[in-house]
């Protein structure tokens, strides 16, 4: 009898267990099931416009642009831009950059900024990929995040471009083939690999080589791209140097970054190649004037910063109102009036603001 009780009480323990392990593994099963329904919701939250609208006057808001370089002339170009917008609609507006113009530098001004509790971080970014924990943090901290020349950063609400980089890039390359008479060695400078914008326009011109070109052909062994300038016209003058003394036979070069042609067009002049070597490429016009007047760069294709700074604010304005912002949106600047939405890695507004300068319309542009 008295072990027939203890078997029964062994078994009863035994299924309170059992009973008990269940309940645990539902429980974790549900608070980790609770976790990731969460999580989930936080992330898709985080791309919800309406949640940025905020409570405070326009006159209270603060709007960050944040640069690759502050002393570099495209981007006191857009300073320009910025601080014009500011003025028109009562907001307040500043403009920092790193002191080098490096990603991890640029990551410090982020992150400053970002603990001074701005309301809308504006970003021109080196890397993308280096700062979007920084710009994942400013979002979920409520601040909005919009991004110039980066189509593939995760963590904006909006990346704003004058023109799709394909669009651009076939440009610069249907450019420099006129140049070239459609046939010859070129080369190709970006400032970084890193640099999105700058390699889908590199991409984009050798793409378009390849199809409508093939008597040209991109030097070592159509690499892409031939060397980086990084942001640096003396690093550009050096680097071209280099190429082009590598590869006498070239007729053609191409820079991206407004670094890249006056340090092309100086090593150019100096190895006695002008006139031989056509370059075409992104810059701002008075830094560029000189070597279009000399006829050592044939054409620059850009689009102006001032307005892309102006752009970028009004974007950012628009979200701390609450309106609307996308396809067809009116951000209030010259070649950005209807805005045309693509989404892809993210949210992309596109707008058609290239301009075009040579010898003959150079004077008519003063930045």
């Amino acid at each position: 009898m008295m072990k027939k009780m203890k078997k029964m009480v062994a078994l009863l323990l035994a299924t309170i267990m059992c009973l008990s392990m269940v309940a645990c593994s539902n429980e974790s099963d549900t608070k980790d099931t609770s976790k990731a329904d969460s999580e989930s919701s936080t992330s898709s939250d985080l791309f919800d416009l309406a949640q940025y609208k905020s409570d405070k006057d326009k006159s209270e808001w603060t709007i960050a642009v944040v640069t690759k370089d502050n002393t570099a002339n495209w981007f006191k170009r857009m300073e320009i831009g910025v601080n014009e917008f500011g003025e028109e609609q009562s907001i307040k507006v500043i403009q920092k950059g790193p002191a080098n113009a490096d990603a991890a530098s640029q990551v410090q001004v982020i992150d400053d900024l970002i603990n001074q509790g701005v309301d809308a971080l504006c970003v021109v970014p080196i890397d993308p990929g280096a700062i979007e924990a920084s710009l994942e943090s400013a979002m979920k901290q409520g601040i909005v995040v919009v991004t110039h020349e980066a189509s593939n950063q995760k963590n904006t609400l909006f990346d704003v471009e004058a023109f799709t980089s394909e669009d651009f890039g076939a440009a610069l390359m249907d450019a420099l083939a006129k140049e070239m008479g459609e046939k010859g060695k070129y080369g190709m400078m970006v400032a970084y690999t890193t640099s999105t914008t700058h390699m889908e326009y590199a991409e984009a011109q050798k793409a378009r080589q390849e199809e409508a070109y093939p008597d040209m052909e991109l030097v070592n062994g159509g690499a892409v791209p031939t060397c980086e300038s990084e942001e640096s016209i003396d690093t550009a003058y050096e680097r071209a140097k280099e190429v082009l003394k590598a590869n006498p036979d070239m007729t053609g070069f191409t820079g991206v970054a407004s670094t890249d042609c006056p340090g092309i067009a100086k090593a150019i002049e100096e190895l006695g190649l002008g006139g031989k070597v056509k370059v075409v490429g992104v810059g701002t016009p008075n830094e560029f004037k000189e070597y279009v007047n000399s006829g050592t760069i044939s054409k620059i294709k850009l689009w102006d910063p001032k307005d892309s700074g102006y752009a970028m604010c009004s974007i950012a304005a628009k979200i701390l109102a609450g309106e609307e912002v996308g396809d067809g949106s009116d951000l209030g600047v010259a070649g950005y009036e209807s805005v045309k939405l693509i989404e892809g890695d993210n949210r992309c507004l596109i707008g058609e603001a290239d301009i075009e300068i040579t010898k003959d319309n150079i004077e008519d542009f003063d930045f």
